[in-house]
């Protein structure tokens, strides 16, 4: 499930790098034409770059929240989670060698 998040949202990564060349082309080509000024084809190409980095933002973002909750679903441990546990067994190891000492020296 999540290779198949991947794959979709590099894929949704390249279809807006795609984009952002194709919009270049049909700008200079209606530039060319004297449909647009050079001045109105940038504009054009900026406003739709614009697009394409919102779009991608927006694809980021789907695409995180969709595996946050992937692996909430799968149950996993979290960074967070295993540092908690490695912090509580360091304090039970202190312990227990506390323990440890008190019964050697009451031996």
């Amino acid at each position: 499930m999540l290779e198949l998040i991947k794959k979709t949202a590099l894929a949704g990564v390249g279809a807006a790098s795609f984009t952002a060349e194709k919009v270049e082309e049909i700008a200079k080509e209606l530039v060319e034409k004297g449909k647009l000024t050079e001045v109105e084809g940038r504009k054009f190409v900026d406003e739709m770059q614009n697009r394409a980095e919102e779009s991608k933002e927006s694809i980021k973002k789907y695409v995180e929240n969709a595996v946050e909750q992937a692996l909430a679903r799968m149950n996993l441990a979290q960074t967070s989670d295993i540092k908690k546990l490695q912090e509580e067994i360091a304090l039970l190891r202190a312990e227990l060698d506390e323990i440890k000492k008190k019964q050697g020296a009451a031996e």
